[in-house]
């Protein structure tokens, strides 16, 4: 929330400077960066490591903390690429807020169950990092809100949500939020290939 909030209220207030940018980007990675890193490396992945014997002396290979590290790693590279050059309508690659919520939503997914074995859970942390340094273009839904916001449509909303979250469960209804952004670009991107693949093979190239 607040994350979204920082940019607007410096607009408004006419506050914003390339030292707020850098700033954001730095509090980006700690929160969408290096939190999830630590959270799964303390869930998942501090069990993960190869014993070594050498020269007699007993030493851990900590396998889970070089995973861990990789979220931040990419978090880090997408949010330099991002204040380097930045397309002002799509995102290049999963944004890190978003791939920071997936992260933290999958204990609360979790709770007092076992719906995400270790394995499962390893895959999806390494997927969502690798996704933040891809290619592929994700919508920015704050541009598209703002275009097509009326008092009804934003009326329609907060009843669909409030009704979901009802019926089902707040982290749930978030989560699946979080999982359908994701889905979206990664559907773009086979869309669009599918598509250039198409005009290759009826141009003859």
């Amino acid at each position: 929330v607040f994350d979204g909030l920082d940019g607007p209220l410096a607009r408004l207030f006419k506050s914003q400077s390339q030292l707020g940018e850098q700033l954001d980007s730095l509090a980006d990675l700690t929160t969408f960066g290096l939190a999830p890193g630590f959270l799964m490396y303390k869930l998942y992945l501090y069990e993960i490591f190869i014993s070594k014997t050498t020269l007699g002396t007993p030493w851990d290979i900590p396998i889970g903390m070089a995973i861990a590290v990789i979220f931040p790693l990419c978090a880090a590279f997408r949010l330099a690429r991002f204040n380097v050059a930045h397309d002002p309508s799509s995102f290049v690659g999963l944004p890190s807020p978003v791939a920071g919520l997936l992260i933290a939503f999958i204990p609360l997914y979790n709770n007092n169950t076992q719906y995400i074995s270790r394995i499962v859970a390893i895959i999806i942390f390494v997927t969502v990092a690798f996704l933040m340094i891809s290619n592929i273009r994700y919508t920015k839904p704050q541009s598209k809100i703002r275009r097509q916001f009326t008092i009804v449509r934003a009326i329609g909303f907060v009843l669909i949500v409030g009704l979901l979250i009802y019926r089902f469960n707040l982290y749930f209804v978030a989560f699946g939020v979080v999982i359908l952004y994701v889905a979206s670009g990664l559907f773009a991107m086979v869309v669009h290939l599918t598509q250039k693949l198409r005009y290759k093979i009826t141009s003859g190239e």
